[in-house]
């Protein structure tokens, strides 16, 4: 019996460590969060860290909570004065947002944390980014792979059905087609319509979105239209679809194939890309019923 005692001594202080450093990481995790992206709040939610979120901008709708929040301006707009009036142990943005971020609020010595946000593989960094800074890093793990066993479902229904040239535009002038600005190579988007079973045909741009001008797309002639205009743009209008009839020679408006997104988690590059790529499959395949995108 004796010869057991030092096998017990040395289990009782491996537990004793291993309580030691989850009490450290529980410590040391930030209590007070402010987001400055839609898609940032979206990503703290899905790892379980939104209890945490003492503020975020003014266009978070997800989780509903968020629009119950306090608010630190625009995503282009954020006020760095505000943000650090609510004394955050961490303030998350995008790598978009660094440029005008990241140095005010270091020297003011508060804790950031740049998500990087233009691929998919971008998105699944940012999430475990976002674990690893709030101390969720287990729960990051699942999101990724939940995610990326969504995206494969996609993947593998569209896979053998036929895949139109899809032209997915991100911004225009409301009630017009003036200064268009499409989804280009490189951007997550353009990876979701191939994931969603079409062939994006935007051309290529260094951000992965570009300008655009009528007599490009009349050339290109896409078989499909993906029109993003968030449903918190108010002035994009009832009929934002009207304007394109303009071009009745493109094939999409001739075939009555232009659909207007205006789901608001599309242009927000975080676990949402899942829904993202079956609701993109579904207006690309009318003919495959809607749940099979998400059937596993």
């Amino acid at each position: 019996m004796l010869t057991t005692w030092p096998h017990c001594i040395f289990a009782v202080k491996r537990c004793l460590l291993l309580f030691a450093l989850a009490a450290l990481a529980l410590a040391a995790a930030p209590r007070r969060i402010v987001s400055v992206s839609p898609a940032i709040t979206e990503i703290l939610y899905g790892i379980g860290a939104f209890d945490r979120v003492v503020a975020v901008t003014d266009y978070c709708v997800y989780p509903p909570q968020a629009k119950s929040l306090p608010k630190v301006g625009g995503w282009a707009t954020p006020s760095v004065e505000r943000i650090a009036g609510f004394r955050p142990g961490l303030v998350a943005f995008s790598d978009a947002q660094a440029p005008f971020l990241e140095m005010p609020l270091q020297q003011l010595g508060i804790h950031t944390v740049i998500a990087r946000s233009q691929t998919i593989q971008d998105a699944y960094d940012a999430i475990a980014t976002l674990g690893r800074a709030t101390g969720n890093e287990a729960e990051a793990a699942r999101l990724i792979a939940q995610v990326k066993a969504s995206l494969e479902t996609v993947r593998r229904r569209a896979a053998p059905l036929p895949h139109p040239s899809v032209i997915c535009i991100v911004d225009r002038t409301p009630g017009t087609l003036r200064d268009l600005y499409a989804v280009t190579a490189g951007s997550y988007l353009a990876e979701l319509i191939s994931i969603a079973g079409g062939k994006p045909v935007g051309g290529s741009a260094r951000l992965g979105y570009g300008k655009i001008s009528k007599e490009a797309l009349l050339t290109i002639n896409p078989e499909v239209i993906l029109d993003i205009e968030p449903g918190s743009q108010a002035n994009a209008g009832a009929h934002p679809e009207a304007a394109w009839r303009e071009l009745p020679e493109i094939g999409a408006v001739r075939r009555g194939r232009v659909y207007i997104v205006r789901d608001e988690f599309v242009p927000h590059d975080s676990q949402m890309i899942a829904k993202t790529a079956a609701l993109f499959a579904r207006l690309l395949h009318p003919e495959v019923p809607p749940g099979e995108w998400e059937r596993q």
